[in-house]
């Protein structure tokens, strides 16, 4: 019997939205997901124009003036200015940011262990598979374009 495709696509989407809830309920701060994703970006690959990074994560402009402007208030990242083009404007992570990374990724580490405390060995070893699987397809995908 052929499963229902949409059913995984539901399942799946359930089990990512459920965890999402979950982590920002367990991560005690006044801030969400977008800018923790833009705090990892920056941390990754370096100070970047805001343009950059919201084509990288997929955020409207908009969005990501909104995310940069808070992470600057908070202290958790900076704007970099060129003296020589004012317009040119990089957006940096801070040691602040940096540690509340850190702590982001504490609660989600205990949060996910307790999630998948749920499957033992084997299926963990299965999950992990069927995912890279479907990365390294999105990958092969990606590099065709």
């Amino acid at each position: 019997m052929k499963p229902d495709i949409f059913k995984v696509i539901r399942t799946m989407e359930l089990f990512s939205n459920e965890a999402i809830i979950r982590w920002t309920k367990a991560f005690d701060r006044n801030i969400g997901l977008s800018p923790i994703l833009v705090l990892v970006e920056l941390r990754k690959k370096g100070p970047q124009k805001q343009t950059v990074l919201a084509t990288s994560l997929g955020y409207t402009p908009g969005a990501i003036t909104n995310t940069s402007t808070k992470l600057v208030k908070e202290q958790y990242a900076e704007r970099l200015y060129n003296e020589e083009d004012r317009r040119n404007v990089l957006l940096k992570i801070t040691p602040k940011g940096e540690a509340l990374l850190e702590e982001a990724r504490e609660v989600g580490e205990a949060l996910y262990l307790e999630l998948f405390s749920v499957l033992d060995d084997e299926e963990l070893n299965q999950l992990l598979y069927l995912y890279e699987k479907m990365v390294k397809n999105l990958e092969l995908e990606e590099s065709k374009s």
